[in-house]
């Protein structure tokens, strides 16, 4: 029997925290102060499947903090300040949903999820939420979503601020 082992340090007004189990599965920092995602912050948890950042301040996640998370399946960057798709996310094999909705992202570039070469994805996305962004889905291109499962997984919704 496989053990999952899941912290749930939400609400906690968590700025940084180093000494969880190398060993989870599961990860939530929802509600708490973080306003960053270093290259060091996430390196020792590439076991992680789901990933809970929502409800923080987060501005900026480093170019390369995700790559370590090989296993990840959900991540959840919702309610944050964020004002680009992060980096890597289209380099991630076994990501299938990604809430990115509540944040300040203004555009969605052609290759911001999806991967330029054919076959590098191994599962294709179930859900992408972009709601209550200032991101217009009329100026996004349809390729932008080729590795979707269907169109019905993208989300766009109205932007109202």
């Amino acid at each position: 029997m496989m053990c999952i082992h899941t912290e749930p340090w939400t609400q906690n007004q968590l700025v940084s925290r180093t000494d969880l189990p190398n060993s989870l599965h599961e990860l939530h920092l929802d509600h708490n102060n973080i306003e960053a995602i270093e290259l060091e912050d996430l390196i020792r948890y590439n076991h992680i499947q789901r990933l809970g950042l929502g409800f923080n301040k987060i501005r900026d996640i480093e170019n390369g903090s995700l790559a370590f998370l090989h296993d990840l399946r959900e991540l959840h960057l919702d309610h944050n300040n964020l004002t680009r798709v992060p980096a890597g996310i289209k380099d991630m094999k076994h990501l299938q949903v990604v809430y990115l909705h509540s944040n300040n992202i203004s555009q969605v570039g052609v290759n911001d999820f999806c991967p330029v070469g054919f076959g590098f994805k191994k599962v294709y996305y179930h859900g992408i939420s972009l709601f209550n962004n200032p991101v217009n889905y009329w100026d996004v291109q349809p390729a932008t979503f080729r590795c979707i499962v269907d169109r019905m997984a993208v989300q766009f919704g109205n932007y109202r601020k």
